[in-house]
């Protein structure tokens, strides 16, 4: 078993063993971490050793100490862990600082939120994170638990640690029975973000570092070996590989995907992650240069951050972008597209290839491909290509095709999802492969036959394809969803399904996931800012019909910068956390917010005969017919209502009788539905 800490010991063992061999380990764990040792850390070790040796001495036989404990969520250590009397103490080291941060104070709590959160052991214990200012002339003595028993962080210099080490253990809880041992090998369970995930898979964690530690880990676990196994198999013989993912809904394809590329990233080759979620690829992008320059940053390294994004593009891409890259150079000729000779014998273009650089696309969302109608349209309308000849999934393996030697391509498969006007379906990739690509190897999930995957009849012309394999490690069958909204998605889809029971006795088990209901939106803000710790991202949300509230003061026409909104603190006016600027479901698909305020405008209405859908056109509101259109709007909401992670609280508003537009008959309804669910009113 790797250990997750570079020194642990009791405390009574670390008293009497000598400095220097203390030190000896933490570099050697430091040294196996392939990171360089710099004279700062060497520094801090050195004067945290001395100082927990002086002020534990009062502490023998009554605990365990950990320096270095590894959080893989978040990807960073924990300075020093102690555990006292079965209290589990924090503390993170500033070494020479005067001040306390407000980043070093998030940074400490979102520790303790994380253990308390996802780490077994922890799960019944007091937290006490502690952020030390060495040199700091001011400290805070206040101790305030939270009901889980987390305390808010205690900021203290080199001086007062004693002291508040002594009076925080008074102020907690004892537990004597504990088992210290097991708490340092205890599971651990992370649910990340998106955004957290990613950044630990391009830091070279795995991604049973960053799934929980039951049925859903062992699963990603094994459909990423697999395709592993194929990409290997295929660059050492020399042929070309499709491979088809389906998973149930948050199992997390994307992390199987995101996992892919980082993995072939980080052994030196390359590969590519493809989504047509442009918010999605923007925020992660950014997310990953920015925690690219801050790490080489606390290596004492410097990095630009635009070379940063340039190197995280090389492995996320929109696919657009990608289809547009791939077109530089071609020509049609009788119906199929092929390299144009005059264009790269130019002198300007003699760097350029009609070979992709990749040997290894992930397509996210393959089903969402477009047809050939769609796309020719598209590219004789936008990129004057006339006759564009292929759908986008024949086009996009024609264009792996292109390499002599080895190709894998991994199709991510969403199930359960309306094909959208111009969507392809995955039908189209197996009837492209069917058709032009019989030298290709085929790995399909076992449960791509379901029906929510629409692949139709098309599975049933591989019959006589000579290499197709049925693979159940394919298919992702647990679901990774927050570590509190387990139920969320049952309860939210029984709301909109219009089963009230149904949604009531769901509700009744959300117990640790709090969704409340206003008519106040100033009231509803206070509540998320209150339920907020440490860096937790809250927001607000509306759909992209909410036309009507801007007496609100929320304008969906503006469209927040997605980068600066998901990624910004509260000191930026441009965050998510000012609630100001909103985020709609297409900003916010495939992303996730700690806590959320969802604005419910009367674009979808409650009435005892069923949802009513409604665009606000010129100066009023007019009924949408088409099933299509209300499909899409009752999914913009279910979107809505599954962002939040740990809670959120439903904005319904009262409307106004001065005002046609925002009749409180378009609310009460709908509010009304929500209260009888049993929804708790602020």
């Amino acid at each position: 078993m790797i250990r997750r800490y570079f020194y642990g010991d009791t405390i009574d063992n670390f008293l009497v063993t000598p400095k220097p061999q203390i030190f000896g380990e933490l570099t050697s764990a430091h040294t196996s971490s392939h990171a360089s040792l710099q004279g700062s850390q060497a520094d801090a070790w050195h004067e945290e050793i001395l100082l927990l040796k002086e002020i534990l001495q009062t502490y023998i036989r009554r605990g365990h100490i950990f320096f270095e404990y590894t959080i893989p969520r978040m990807g960073r250590r924990i300075d020093v862990v102690l555990l006292i009397d079965g209290v589990i103490l924090l503390l993170e080291f500033k070494a020479h600082n005067e001040a306390y941060s407000r980043h070093d104070i998030a940074q400490v709590w979102d520790y303790a939120l994380d253990l308390k959160n996802f780490h077994e052991e922890s799960h019944h214990r007091t937290i006490v994170p502690i952020l030390v200012a060495t040199d700091a002339d001011n400290a805070s003595t206040e101790y305030i638990p939270y009901d889980d028993k987390v305390f808010y962080p205690i900021l203290t210099n080199r001086q007062r640690l004693a002291t508040v080490i002594a009076e925080a253990l008074l102020m907690s809880e004892p537990q004597n029975d504990s088992d210290d041992a097991l708490w340092a090998i205890s599971r651990y369970s992370p649910t990340p973000t998106i955004i957290e995930a990613a950044s630990a898979l391009y830091n070279n964690h795995s991604v049973a570092d960053v799934s929980r530690s039951d049925a859903s880990a062992e699963n990603l676990t094994v459909t990423c070996a697999y395709i592993s196994s194929v990409i290997e198999q295929a660059r050492r013989e020399h042929f070309k590989a499709i491979c088809f993912v389906t998973g149930v809904p948050g199992a997390g394809k994307t992390l199987v995907g995101l996992n892919t590329a980082t993995q072939q990233f980080n052994k030196g080759e390359v590969a590519v992650y493809l989504s047509g979620n442009f918010p999605l690829v923007q925020v992660l992008t950014e997310a990953l240069a920015r925690d690219k320059v801050q790490r080489m940053k606390a290596q004492g390294e410097k990095m630009a951050i635009g070379t940063a994004r340039s190197e995280v593009k090389t492995f996320i891409q929109m696919i657009h972008h990608y289809r547009d890259t791939c077109l530089e150079g071609t020509k049609v000729v009788d119906g199929r597209i092929v390299a144009d000779e005059a264009y790269f014998l130019n002198p300007k273009n003699l760097k350029k290839s009609y070979v992709p650089v990749d040997h290894v696309a992930i397509f996210d969302e393959a089903q969402r491909a477009w047809t050939r109608e769609a796309l020719a349209s598209f590219m004789k309308r936008k990129k004057n290509y006339p006759n564009f000849p292929y759908s986008e999934p024949e086009y996009l393996i024609s264009c792996l095709d292109r390499h002599d030697d080895w190709a894998v391509i991994v199709c991510l498969v969403g199930g359960g999802q309306e094909i959208n006007t111009g969507e392809a379906g995955i039908s189209e990739w197996i009837e492209s492969l069917n058709r032009d690509y019989k030298d290709w190897h085929i790995y399909i999930s076992d449960r791509l036959h379901d029906a929510e995957y629409a692949a139709g009849r098309s599975l049933d012309m591989l019959a006589e394809h000579a290499h197709v394999q049925l693979e159940p490690s394919l298919h992702l069958s647990v679901s990774m969803r927050s570590f509190r909204a387990e139920n969320l998605s049952k309860f939210v889809q029984h709301l909109l399904d219009l089963d009230a029971e149904g949604a009531r006795k769901i509700y009744q088990t959300l117990e640790y996931y709090p969704v409340v209901l206003t008519r106040s939106l100033s009231q509803a803000k206070r509540w998320l800012k209150s339920q907020a710790r440490g860096s937790e991202r809250y927001g607000m949300i509306v759909s992209s019909q909410a036309q009507r509230l801007k007496p609100l003061a929320i304008d969906v026409r503006f469209k927040p910068d997605v980068v600066h909104w998901f990624l910004d603190d509260e000191t930026d006016v441009r965050s998510s956390f000012y609630l100001e600027d909103v985020a709609t479901e297409f900003d916010v698909q495939g992303l996730e917010l700690d806590w959320a305020c969802v604005v419910w405008d009367g674009d979808f209405r409650y009435t005892p005969h069923g949802w009513t859908h409604h665009s606000f056109c010129g100066d009023k509101w007019q009924n949408i017919n088409k099933p299509e259109r209300k499909a899409f709007q009752k999914n913009a909401y279910r979107v809505l209502l599954t962002r939040a992670r740990q809670g959120m609280v439903i904005v319904v508003p009262e409307g106004s009788e001065e005002d046609p537009t925002r009749s409180a008959a378009f609310y009460d309804s709908t509010y009304e539905y929500l209260k009888r669910i049993g929804i708790k009113e602020l």
